[in-house]
């Protein structure tokens, strides 16, 4: 069965001593791509140098992820940009977080805005990160709606009613990862209303380990975990929620 891994940041300093042992783990697990996204300019170089050791297993995106995000917002989106034909597969990980703080909450969602447009003017699809901030998601959306986005939802825990309101957006698919294994996880009873060719893989690595390896660092060798765990849930076999979701990543990021 091959798997591929959406989110994923193997370049972490949580990986620092062992990555090369963690990614030949993914690819003997069944997992043949690696996609990472972008957080900010700090980790930048360090994400782009790894995938260009690993060609067409290791894909990067580019994007200002949402927690990076202050006054300074509109320079590190110009720094971004020489990065812009680096073999990008996506605009991300880009979105809302009010979870800890709302101070930067304006700028967030100017900064949203503003690589919803990129996304859409490179042709692009979007990887979401979005945390206590749904309504005000939807109101960007709202605003770009004439951009025709498409893309995922990463680490999705939110509704189902969440879901069919993004669609409504255009092509756009769930992440789902470690969450969906938790005891009493809302998103697994949710899952059982979103079309298995609407969901793709991932671990948001190293967070969000899945059942039975919490409290150990998250790695890309455990999707068939999740992979399994879903297709009990969907009563599938696990071979069909491979070869689903792994269709629906390769359609989405064109890889």
């Amino acid at each position: 069965m091959e798997y591929i891994d959406t989110h994923t940041h193997n370049y972490d300093e949580a990986f620092a001593q062992d990555c090369d042992e963690v990614i030949a783990r993914a690819r003997a697990a069944g997992v043949s791509v690696l996609i990472q996204p972008d957080v900010d300019s700090r980790e930048r170089d360090a994400m782009f140098s790894l995938a260009g050791r690993y060609p067409g297993v290791l894909y990067p995106m580019l994007g200002l992820y949402p927690g990076s995000v202050g006054k300074d917002w509109q320079h590190e989106i110009e720094l971004m940009l020489p990065y812009r034909d680096r073999g990008i597969v996506a605009v991300g990980e880009i979105g809302l977080d009010y979870h800890f703080s709302k101070e930067f909450a304006a700028e967030q969602r100017e900064a949203f805005r503003c690589q919803l447009e990129l996304a859409a003017g490179w042709d692009l699809p979007v990887n979401i990160h979005l945390r206590d901030a749904t309504e005000d998601f939807f109101k960007v959306m709202d605003d770009c709606a004439h951009l025709h986005l498409r893309g995922n939802l990463h680490a999705f825990s939110g509704s189902t009613e969440v879901f069919r309101r993004v669609c409504r957006y255009g092509e756009w698919y769930v992440g789902i990862g470690g969450v969906l294994t938790f005891k009493n996880a809302g998103i697994a009873r949710d899952i059982l209303d979103i079309p298995l060719e609407r969901i793709v893989l991932e671990t948001d690595a190293p967070y969000l380990t899945p059942v039975p390896h919490r409290g150990q660092r998250n790695e890309s060798a455990y999707i068939p975990d999740i992979a399994a765990f879903l297709a009990r849930l969907k009563a599938v076999p696990t071979e069909t929620v491979a070869r689903v979701t792994t269709e629906n990543a390769r359609k989405l990021f064109a890889i």
